[in-house]
């Protein structure tokens, strides 16, 4: 089969839409797939992609888009068309990329199926932040481009039972993420993280915040409980590991400072590959207060380390984190994450047998050959319905 992934900016930092996309294009090139990654900003591609190395995806880098709005011209997308015209299926990332539109279009023109994966993105929070913005580039072309693809792609019934009502007319599918376990199967232990983290030293609970530094993350709601933790005497430290837009990180600090908080909350930068399974291993919880999450790849993480969770009720899968054992699931609120933190800091026993339950449910219904199998399925199911329609 021949697919072809867009996600013009791969940049890991950026957060989870980026890692799904590299997955996904890793996994299917293992599986014998031709896979081609069309994008303009290649900043975290492997070489191997770039060389065009025998099993893995390919890599083909676009020009950044010449036109405002960031659209292409029309000779720009020339090596993209001949891409997806020889392509079985296109699959697009995102709701407000304006080029996916181009994209789309060129897959209808030439017979060739496509699927949108929205990560989150029109769920109610998302559809609240730049409501005009994006209730305009809904009613240009951006339902439209939705309602005709073969399949609109949620990673949660929950993300589906907000977006649906952007495109009525249209198809939306639930799969998870495909998540690489393959880190949490022989994790190398917190002993590198604490070598590696002087505040894994401190005395006291250690509480992890580990995503990209964004307002919708929640990180206030963490500093602020901290602040309630330590009115109530319990010794604990906070773990920030992240990188975001550096005028929020700067009030971010500000935030610990003004409170006093600074032997408290620690922030340590971006953490990636096995030191960051190693940093999961070694905090007592990992937290993520967020306003919105339509997968939280870190939060299925936390728990494969078997590191018990305290997220929001806001997360579009905090149904499975509750059902999972490995999670406690609260308000969006400093005083109940406080209680939260406290408790579990409190029960030892508690903490053991959550990060057992979580490790337990994520092998079985994360299973990565499973979820490749599903989108597989998508892939052949819309791929025969073209050729039945309209024969290649």
């Amino acid at each position: 089969m021949k697919v072809v992934h867009v996600e013009l900016k791969m940049r890991l930092a950026d957060g989870g839409v980026v890692v799904a996309v590299m997955d996904l294009c890793r996994e299917f090139a293992a599986r014998g797939h031709a896979v081609t990654l069309l994008a303009c900003d290649s900043t975290d591609v492997p070489e191997a992609w770039r060389a065009g190395a025998t099993g893995s995806p390919r890599l083909l880098k676009l020009d950044r888009p010449a036109l405002p709005l960031g659209l292409f011209t029309r000779r720009q997308l020339h090596a993209a068309r001949e891409a997806i015209r020889n392509a079985d299926v296109l699959h697009l990332h995102g709701a407000w990329t304006p080029s996916n539109v181009q994209f789309a279009a060129i897959a209808r023109r030439e017979g060739v199926p496509y699927v949108v994966s929205i990560h989150g993105m029109l769920d109610d929070w998302c559809m609240a932040q730049k409501r005009l913005k994006k209730s305009l580039h809904l009613a240009l072309a951006g339902r439209r481009t939705l309602e005709r693809a073969g399949a609109v792609h949620c990673t949660a019934a929950a993300e589906l039972e907000q977006s649906r009502t952007r495109f009525p007319a249209g198809r939306g599918v639930v799969i998870p993420m495909f998540l690489d376990l393959g880190p949490f199967l022989d994790p190398p232990g917190p002993d590198e993280a604490r070598a590696s983290f002087d505040a894994l030293r401190s005395d006291g609970g250690r509480v992890l915040f580990l995503s990209r530094l964004h307002p919708k993350k929640g990180l206030e709601i963490l500093i602020d409980a901290a602040d309630v933790l330590r009115r109530r005497g319990r010794a604990c430290t906070v773990i920030v590991a992240g990188s975001g837009d550096p005028a929020y990180e700067r009030s971010l600090r500000e935030r610990v400072r003004s409170l006093g908080l600074d032997d408290r909350v620690r922030f340590v930068g971006f953490v990636a590959g096995r030191l960051k399974v190693s940093l999961l291993q070694a905090c007592d919880i990992f937290v993520l207060p967020s306003s919105q999450e339509n997968f939280g790849y870190v939060l299925f993480e936390a728990m494969a380390a078997g590191t018990p969770v305290v997220a929001s009720r806001l997360i579009d899968t905090w149904p499975e984190l509750l059902e999972s054992g490995g999670a406690e699931v609260v308000d969006r609120d400093p005083v109940a994450v406080a209680d939260a933190i406290d408790g579990l800091l409190d029960d030892q026993a508690r903490r053991a047998a959550m990060g057992n339950a979580g490790r337990a449910w994520v092998t079985k219904n994360l299973n990565p050959h499973a979820v490749l199998a599903r989108f597989e399925g998508l892939y052949a199911e819309l791929t025969a319905a073209a050729r039945r329609s309209e024969p290649r």
